[in-house]
Order: structure tokens, then sequence, then C-alpha cells
């Protein structure tokens, strides 16, 4: 006897750097069979593009020239069982994650035009529904209309912690202070720029997860999905 598939919906997760939104998302997207995209991953690869071909970000002409230039694509590695990040056919899911790359993707994700990119292929991603995206905007600007929307924060030395733990594994010379400086200046680019800052929408719930490990956040942001997956 055939089962009807429950129905599908779209979760927007946004957040500040480093409160572990993506693990979050692929955990969620896991459990739930649905497609994880991490559109902080897109916009780091057009970071790490114009850091490479010395793009000038405040002049529009070069900006636009270089998108143009950019093909994005997300393949699954079996090997580590996700989705690694394509620029132009070769596989950057690890350079990306270089300090030399968080320095200067907020103000390369602030410029419009880099941001009318991205959403445009964020929106096409999700226009089958069953995703989970998570990123700045994501449930104020490329998905307003998702079902579930979630807003992650933590305490501001928690996120330091974090994001050291994280880096001092491939950068023995990164320092606290480094960090801290980093996570600082993302932060007030992100909630201060003209172009789609981050804030809370008004839907969405929040989530602070200063205090949780791995395992309990996903169990309450599962039970989360299963109620707006049930009522839609």
């Amino acid at each position: 006897m055939s089962t009807t598939p429950p129905n599908k919906i779209i979760i927007a997760i946004d957040g500040y750097s480093s409160c572990g939104k993506s693990t979050m998302a692929k955990q969620l997207a896991a459990q739930l069979a649905y497609t994880f995209i991490d559109s902080g991953a897109m916009y780091r690869a057009i970071a790490l593009y114009f850091i490479r071909t010395n793009v000038n970000i405040n002049n529009q002409d070069e900006v636009k020239t270089a998108l143009q230039n950019i093909k994005l694509s997300f393949i699954w590695n079996e090997r580590t069982q996700q989705s690694d990040i394509y620029l132009n056919e070769e596989n950057i899911a690890t350079e990306i994650r270089e300090l030399s790359v968080a320095s200067k993707v907020s103000a390369i994700a602030a410029i419009a035009e880099v941001r009318s990119f991205a959403v445009a292929q964020q929106q096409a991603m999700g226009k089958d529904k069953g995703i989970v995206m998570d990123g700045r905007d994501i449930g104020t600007v490329v998905f307003p209309n998702a079902e579930l929307k979630i807003f992650v924060t933590a305490a501001p030395e928690v996120r330091v912690q974090r994001r050291y733990q994280e880096l001092i594994v491939t950068n023995l010379d990164i320092s606290i202070d480094d960090v801290r400086k980093n996570l600082e200046e993302r932060d007030y680019i992100d909630t201060h720029r003209k172009e789609s800052p981050l804030v809370q929408a008004r839907d969405a719930i929040l989530l602070d997860n200063s205090n949780l490990n791995r395992t309990e956040q996903l169990a309450l942001v599962m039970a989360w999905a299963n109620e707006k997956i049930k009522d839609n």
C-alpha cells in the first residue's frame, strides 16, 4: 500500500557568525531528508574569486564583470557525506574557511550586485521546497514566506571560542584576539549594511544556543520542524 509523502517546507535559518548555524542546518536536513544549502559558502566563494582576481569592490563595473565569470554549484561528496561548493568547477570547500576569506566576506556580501546574484540562485534552488538554508537574510529576503524561520544567536565569548577551536586546527598561528576582532567586525558589517542587514524576522523563532550541545539543539529544532510540516 502506498503512503502519501509528508508535505515539504522551507526552513530558513539566520543568525550571527560562529553560532553553529551550518552544523545545525546540515543535521536538520539529514534528519528530514531535505537538501541543505549553505548560503554563507556561496558568499565566501564569491569573496574568494574577488580576492584571487583582485577585484576592486568599490568599482561597480569590475564587480558586475566578475560576477558574470562566476559559476557556483554544490556537489555531493561521498567521502565526507556532505555537499561541497565548487567555484567554476573547482572544489573550494576547504579554502573558503580560511581567515583571509572570512576577513573579506562580510564587506563583499554587503554589495548590492553580489547579493542580487546570490539571492537569485538561492531562490531557484528552493523552488521545489524540501530545503534547509542558513545565512544572514534567508528568512527576511530570500524566503520571506518560509514555513519555519529560526534566528540563531549565542553569547559573544562562546562564539569566539567556537570559531577559535575551528581555526586553530589548520592555523596554529591564529590568536584568540584575531578571532574576536574578526567576529566583531563581521557583526558590525552584517548588522549595519544597507543591503539586507542581519535582523531577526518578525515571525522567526529565537534560538540562543550558548548552553545547548548539538544533540539538545537538534532535538529542539526537529520538534519545531515536525510541527510546521504537520500543519502545512
